[in-house]
């Protein structure tokens, strides 16, 4: 059921209802300006990847800044980006089961739309789905370059799958989707760099195997917020799937530069609103923020600027937080900012986005790809 608004605009923050899902613009817009100008001198190009924001709104503004559209993992998530007229999407996964290839090749209709396969079988029943509804499916081969999760072998396996969907009159073989998803979380520079590495040359070793079967490569796509650095001056990626950049977390946070100290290439744009709910003792109080409000599953939430604050145990409606000796418990009735540990399963607990500038309401925006799992 669509949750009312938390907020209007004009309204102070401290008078939004809680929890509630912040976007601090200023911030946010800065790391959309950020991206788009370190990709600028690469030649690579971003395809935003959609999951972790699930906006329309925000696919817009992406693409007003030079992505050349955006990433999805469901279908359902890629109807609601074409619904709401982005042009260009990548649903960067593979989809099993006739009805959803069949809500797929129906979204071709209005947007340009492409997907990824693994395994022949897969290409089989995209092809159906294809076929029965007129158009022609732009189909990635998906390799495994290290994360150990989806994806055929890298080289003559790659090569062959690819062959199988270029022989197809309603297939169209696009390129390759080489994400190595565990590099992104990488701590240091030089871990990320040696499993980026491995990517890399797998990726350039299948390209070179396919021009040699007289197959060109339009997209070779992947890359995270945690390494898009390194692929997008490889020479051999073409397309950017960060996401997370747009808000930043707690975990992605946790990276470091090559001198030991936390990137801050980005900065944090999204927070969980919360509000004091109890203080039961000296030290101790108690937020309306718990696993229902903030996922933690890549750590608990932090309190933003709140270094003396420690929020150390969730339960479904509760976030408890410690506070350091010499420092005064919070009041009941407060507001604090929390920065999730993870930002996509965060945002998809909410309807809306309220975002604020100087502290107060200035925009809302549907979270219209929420609950998007199908």
């Amino acid at each position: 059921m669509l949750q009312p608004p938390p907020a209007r605009p004009g309204m102070r923050e401290d008078e939004v209802d809680t929890p509630a899902l912040l976007i601090d613009l200023d911030a946010f817009e800065y790391n959309l300006d950020r991206m788009a100008a370190l990709l600028a001198p690469t030649g690579a190009k971003l395809r935003a990847h959609a999951k972790t924001h699930k906006s329309t709104v925000i696919a817009h503004l992406q693409i007003a800044r030079g992505a050349v559209g955006q990433c999805v993992q469901k279908v359902a998530e890629a109807e609601a980006l074409a619904w709401g007229g982005v042009p260009d999407i990548l649903v960067s996964n593979e989809i099993v089961g006739a009805s959803k290839l069949a809500r797929l090749a129906a979204l071709a209709r209005i947007a340009k739309v492409a997907v990824c396969a693994d395994d022949a079988l897969q290409v089989a029943a995209i092809e159906a789905a294809a076929a029965d509804a007129g158009v022609r499916l732009p189909v990635l081969v998906e390799i495994d370059v290290g994360a150990g999760r989806c994806g055929i072998a890298a080289g003559p396996d790659a090569v062959d799958l690819a062959k199988r969907i270029a022989a197809s009159r309603h297939l169209v073989f696009g390129g390759l989707q080489a994400y190595h998803g565990s590099a992104q979380h990488k701590r240091t520079v030089a871990e990320r760099r040696a499993a980026i590495q491995g990517a890399v040359e797998a990726s350039r070793r299948t390209v070179e195997q396919l021009r040699q079967q007289g197959l060109e490569c339009p997209i070779v796509g992947g890359a995270g917020t945690g390494t898009f650095e390194i692929e997008s001056v490889s020479g051999v990626y073409t397309e950017m799937q960060a996401g997370s950049y747009v808000f930043m977390d707690a975990d992605y946070a946790r990276n470091l530069d090559g001198a030991g100290a936390p990137i801050g290439t980005f900065r944090h744009a999204l927070f969980v609103l919360a509000t004091v709910m109890s203080v039961p003792l000296k030290h101790v109080a108690v937020l309306d923020a718990g696993h229902k409000a903030v996922a933690v599953d890549s750590g608990l939430p932090v309190v933003w600027q709140r270094p003396d604050i420690r929020y150390v145990g969730a339960s479904d409606e509760h976030g408890k937080l410690e506070v350091a000796p010499e420092t005064t418990a919070p009041k009941l009735g407060e507001k604090l900012r929390l920065v999730p540990g993870h930002c996509d399963p965060t945002v998809d607990r909410y309807d809306w986005y309220v975002g604020v500038r100087g502290g107060r309401v200035e925009c809302l925006w549907p979270v219209s790809a929420r609950g998007g799992m199908h």
